[in-house]
């Protein structure tokens, strides 16, 4: 997909398509007025039938109109000129973007009426145009028999009318949304694939194969002997019961002078998780799929670091396995050692991600980094506290949750911070362990949060549980690409901070 900017007037612009804006009231915007000019009134005699509300989302195609070089003119609703912000000008966005796509347009020019630049800036405008577009057009990478349907014809998205003056920051964003829209595919391809197509294995070869495409990316993939060599317990404790050998995967990028601290990124990689011994209930267990959309999460960013060429050292670091049932499997009263050397009462083996993330944590520590963020469908409680809507930050530093939150917003992939600390811990106690791996249902996204943060003690770190926010279930099951566009904010800003 190509993506830039255009300054010139909408009647001479030569693209197979216009997308302008309709108010309520069948209120016609900027870009509609200036058109409707050019074409002699039909625009406002077709407003002034009645025959385009102007509702937000709504379309209607109006072809080869006089005076117009654009082939089409696509008359997008954007509800009251009142009340228009980033989440309404997103949605006539990807209104837009889906109507030209389920035509033969191949170039779409957007003049949609925005936000006020304090709300929406155009560089901020770029990059969600570009991740629009790319989150619309994404078709799902099924294994159906059929013939598949041919992707759109739809090649080129084009923002303006913009000045001279704005155009570069603009043209900045469009190049850092595209890449985030490459990173977002990949996250979603690899969490769409069934658990017996995408193993330990096939994540392992994925992350090789974006090592062998960016010279900067060194990708090294341990095996079982070798966790076992670093006495990752609590780790191989989860994969006990599964045929399917672990991996350990470890990717190192170099942007920056090698005495620059890096970014470590951990992603909880369960590629398939029954519950393990502690089985859960049948109805739903197929969306346990997504339970490595955290590695999912960190591979997609990587791809994204490595496309701009971040001027940052940025380390992924995956535990990747399955969590099944079988003679050999972690029974609940069970006690593992960690790589840290603690031991770990396993209460409940269907809490299983964050025993695989704290011996990744653990790893992370030789890195000396800056932060530690780790990523993961952790809790079912966080999807009962937040929803779908926010992912959950805990951090034992304010100043990175912050930071993050930050990013949800200006990604608009938002997310909300969480409490942790020792009054959650406490719920943790074990008579026969240092700790236990569950504390109760209470305050269950707090307790998991707090026992990771018993492994993070001396880093800068943040967790983000994304079980509510990673995937949805039902008839529009699938991934939804967060929180790449939060990570990608984050690591953009470090980036340039640096």
């Amino acid at each position: 997909m190509h993506f830039d900017t255009f300054s010139s007037a909408l009647a001479t612009l030569d693209v197979d398509c216009i997308a302008v804006s309709v108010h309520e009231d069948s209120d016609a915007g900027a870009g509609a007025a200036e058109l409707d000019k050019a074409c002699g009134g039909a625009i406002s005699r077709l407003l002034k039938r009645g025959d385009f509300a102007g509702r937000v989302g709504e379309t209607l195609l109006l072809a080869e109109l006089q005076g117009v070089k654009a082939t089409r003119v696509l008359l997008v609703g954007q509800g009251s000129r009142a009340g228009i912000s980033r989440k309404s000008w997103r949605r006539a966005v990807a209104s837009a973007v889906g109507a030209a796509s389920r035509t033969q347009t191949k170039s779409l020019a957007i003049a949609l009426t925005r936000p006020a630049a304090a709300e929406l800036d155009d560089y901020h405008a770029g990059r969600a145009l570009a991740e629009v577009a790319g989150h619309t057009l994404y078709r799902v990478n099924d294994l159906k028999s059929g013939k598949k349907p041919k992707a759109p014809a739809l090649t080129s998205v084009l923002l303006g009318p913009l000045r001279e003056k704005n155009a570069a920051a603009a043209a900045k964003g469009l190049k850092d949304g595209a890449a985030i829209t490459i990173g977002a595919r990949t996250l979603r391809d690899l969490a769409n694939l069934p658990g017996n197509v995408c193993t330990p294995t096939h994540l392992a070869e994925r992350a090789k194969s974006l090592g062998q495409h960016y010279r900067k990316l060194k990708v090294t993939v341990l095996d079982e002997p070798a966790i076992r060599k670093e006495k990752m317990g609590c780790f191989l404790s989860v994969t006990a019961g599964s045929d399917q050998p672990p991996k350990f995967i470890v990717m190192e990028y170099r942007g920056a002078a090698a005495r620059q601290a890096p970014i470590v990124l951990v992603g909880k990689g369960v590629t398939f998780d029954t519950g393990g011994i502690s089985l859960k209930d049948p109805g739903g267990m197929d969306e346990m799929k997504f339970d490595m959309t955290g590695a999912a999460s960190v591979l997609g960013a990587m791809h994204v670091v490595c496309e701009l060429g971040l001027k940052l050292n940025v380390v992924g670091l995956v535990p990747a396995c399955e969590n099944m049932p079988n003679g050999a499997a972690t029974k609940p009263g069970d006690i593992v050692t960690s790589a840290a050397g603690l031991t770990v009462e396993v209460l409940n083996t269907d809490a299983e991600g964050r025993l695989i993330l704290c011996d990744a944590l653990h790893y992370a520590r030789r890195f000396s980094p800056a932060a530690v963020i780790d990523i993961a469908t952790l809790t079912g409680a966080i999807v009962v506290s937040l929803g779908a809507h926010h992912s959950g930050v805990f951090a034992n530093n304010d100043a990175l949750a912050h930071d993050l939150v930050k990013s949800g917003i200006n990604a608009d992939d938002r997310a909300w911070h969480m409490p942790q600390g020792e009054e959650y811990g406490e719920q943790l106690k074990s008579n026969f362990a240092d700790f236990a791996n569950v504390g109760g249902r209470d305050g269950g996204a707090c307790t998991a949060a707090s026992f990771l943060a018993k492994f993070a003690s001396g880093l800068n770190w943040a967790h983000i549980d994304i079980a509510g926010s990673a995937y949805l279930g039902g008839a529009n099951k699938g991934a939804t690409g967060r929180p790449i566009g939060l990570l990608s904010d984050f690591l953009i800003r470090r980036a340039a901070a640096r």
